[in-house]
């Protein structure tokens, strides 16, 4: 699986009991926080909390420049399991 389609699988799966906030990294060395976002086939709708400096609300972003995600807020492991993420050693 290429990195555009983990990053894909990842938001399309994103658990109902996660806030949809965070912080996502591009490719661009931008950091875009967000507070919703929406999942296309190869495209990103991601929703800004503020407007960026010209004012935009929304950015479509493609998967493949996404270089990073931050959480803002407390995510437990269990959720982290949910969006594919397992322990150090698990089979």
């Amino acid at each position: 699986m290429d990195l555009s389609e983990a990053w894909k699988r990842l938001f399309t799966d994103w658990p109902d009991d996660v806030a949809p906030k965070g912080v996502i990294i591009t490719s661009y060395d931008e950091q875009i926080l967000f507070d919703g976002f929406l999942v296309g086939d190869e495209l990103l709708v991601i929703n800004r909390r503020t407007p960026d400096a010209s004012g935009a609300r929304r950015v479509v972003l493609p998967y493949t420049h996404i270089q990073g995600l931050k959480f803002t807020e407390v995510v437990k492991n269990r959720a982290l399991r949910q969006m594919g993420f397992g322990d150090a050693g698990a089979k």
